[in-house]
Order: structure tokens, then C-alpha cells, then sequence
């Protein structure tokens, strides 16, 4: 990695960590919060790509795991990895990768702004959404001790902010292409 990598992975641990600051919204009928952090691996996936993009993520797990109170809530340390939503915050690392490999292999500058706008989208919907709840509802499912289309029908609830944080990591990652293109390419 570059010194340029570096700042980059850290410049988005860091808006994840503000991302963080947004008090949690809970529900009593499901024991993950939601949270506006679920933005992030959509965001650093999209604008940073792949390797960087999970870099990222895996750095805010590291000041998690050090004890930090960097996710919302103000909650940190190694108990959090064994809660009912550490599934999700494992799956952050993949789905940001998955959006940034998405976005490497379907954004070109050279692209329509449409075409462009709706990788980005994809992206977002199926690393940043798929992806985090894959890794997320069968770890709830386990620790709640419910079954797993139970636990997968709660989490509907997540759905529609989750769409609307996929579309705005739409929006950022195109204005960050247009004006300062980060993304790397792939063949």
C-alpha cells in the first residue's frame, strides 16, 4: 500500500467512526440496532475499491477490538464480537470489498452518468445489503435463538434504510468519480 492508501483506508475508518455518533434506533422485537454505520462499507467499497474499501472496515474492527467506542452507541471492546449483531459487522468487511469489486469491474469514467449512477447502485445493494445480511441474520439467527426465516422476516425492518444509504452511496460515489476518481480499475 501506498502512503496515499494509507490515508485513504484511514480517512474512511474515520467516517465510519462519525457515522458511529448517530445514536442507534432499536426495536424490542429484534436485538440489532439500527444504525446509520451500515453506510459505510457501501461508501468506502464504492469510492475506494475493493482491497481498500475492506482495509477500511478491517480497521475500524481492529479499533473496535482494542476497545474503542467507535460503533454507535458508543459501544466497543471484544464482547461486541460475540453479540447479536457481530455478524453484521464481520459481514462489513466482505460487503465493502464486494462493492468495491463491483465498482471496479462496472464503472468506467468513459460511461454514461446513468450507467455509471446505476453500477454504483448495484454495488451498493448487493455488497453493502446482500452481503452484510448474509453474514448477518444467520449469526442473529444463532444468538437469538430463533429460526432463521423468523429472524430473516424481523430483519425486513432493515430493508428500506438500507435502500435509501445504498442509494445515497450511489449519489457520493458518483460525485467523488466525477470530481476526484479514487475507484481503480479492473479488467
Amino acid at each position: 500500500m501506498t502512503t496515499r492508501d494509507i490515508v485513504l483506508v484511514a480517512l474512511f475508518a474515520a467516517i465510519m467512526v462519525v457515522l458511529g455518533l448517530l445514536p442507534p434506533i432499536t426495536l424490542g422485537f429484534i436485538p440489532v440496532p439500527i444504525t446509520a454505520q451500515s453506510l459505510g462499507p457501501m461508501l468506502a467499497g464504492c469510492i475506494l475499491g475493493a482491497r481498500r474499501g475492506a482495509a477500511a472496515m478491517l480497521l475500524v474492527l481492529l479499533l473496535v477490538a482494542i476497545g474503542l467506542p467507535v460503533l454507535s452507541g458508543g459501544r466497543g471492546g471484544l464482547a461486541v464480537f460475540a453479540g447479536p449483531s457481530a455478524g453484521y459487522i464481520f459481514g462489513w468487511v466482505v460487503g465493502a470489498f464486494v462493492c468495491g469489486l463491483i465498482s471496479e469491474r462496472l464503472v468506467r469514467e468513459d460511461q454514461s452518468e446513468l450507467s455509471q449512477f446505476l453500477s454504483f447502485l448495484l454495488a451498493s445493494v448487493v455488497g453493502g445489503i446482500g452481503i452484510v445480511y448474509l453474514f448477518g441474520m444467520p449469526w442473529l439467527a444463532y444468538m437469538s435463538g430463533k429460526a432463521f426465516f423468523e429472524t430473516a422476516a424481523a430483519s425486513l425492518v432493515f430493508l428500506p434504510g438500507d435502500l435509501i444509504k445504498a442509494f445515497v452511496a450511489m449519489l457520493a460515489a458518483r460525485a467523488v468519480l466525477a470530481g476526484y476518481p479514487l475507484l481503480p480499475q479492473r479488467a
